[in-house]
């Protein structure tokens, strides 16, 4: 696979995440939803201060040090595809590579900027604007991650009594909150899983032919048999 069809891949996941994205931050209330495949597939607009699928890390110093990590993972991720790439791996490991560090590259890119360059998005109030005059909600590093998908397949049902702990309760089967981005990242892993021994298959070595010796002299017209 050439370094251009990978670039393409990257430049084209993030292009789709940035954009959805931005206009989910400048066109929605935080926490409105809008419908998109009746009820269990939406647009739910939220916020992740921390990890992937709404996970939080230690405050605000657990969040420039998570930014950090990513950039660090990112920087090492560009040698990494330029090494596989020239190595000539499987096709669709390189896919997958590239479709992880797309999704970490997006994320990044909101940790790192939207805090600068977007006012703060407050639930059911006003749209969030770019490059407001008054300067943006957070400092450089210090920007929220914007979450839309919502795929509750089951929502809001009560448990059976007789399950232990958990019986009686209200549930929802998939509650995360995620973006293209996380998506891209988790589709690459679970490929990478499920196909490994096709990814990293050993090819059989070739068994060293044999050789002959004599004293007979070789020249265009003796074959050594």
């Amino acid at each position: 696979m050439k370094s251009r069809t990978v670039a393409l891949i990257i430049i084209g996941i993030i292009a789709v995440d940035q954009i959805l994205k931005i206009w989910v931050k400048t066109s929605m209330n935080y926490g409105e939803q809008i419908p998109l495949l009746g009820r269990w597939f939406r647009l739910f607009f939220i916020e992740n201060e921390g990890m992937a699928w709404g996970w939080k890390f230690g405050g605000e110093w657990g969040k420039l040090a998570l930014t950090l990590f990513r950039l660090v993972a990112v920087v090492f991720g560009v040698f990494y595809i330029r090494s596989i790439v020239r190595k000539k791996y499987h096709r669709g490991f390189i896919i997958c590579v590239a479709m992880i560090f797309a999704g970490a590259l997006g994320n990044l890119l909101d940790s790192m900027f939207y805090g600068m360059i977007f006012s703060e998005s407050v639930d059911g109030s006003k749209l969030a604007t770019m490059f407001p005059p008054g300067g943006g909600y957070a400092s450089f590093l210090h920007g929220r991650v914007v979450d839309m998908l919502y795929v509750p397949i089951i929502e809001n049902k009560t448990l059976p009594t007789w399950i232990p702990f958990w019986g009686g309760e209200r549930f929802t089967f998939f509650s995360p909150i995620f973006n293209i981005a996380d998506a891209s990242i988790s589709v690459g892993v679970i490929v990478i899983l499920l196909f490994q021994r096709r990814f990293f298959k050993k090819h059989p070595h070739e068994e060293p032919r044999s050789t002959v010796e004599t004293n007979s002299p070789v020249n265009d017209t003796v074959q050594v048999l």
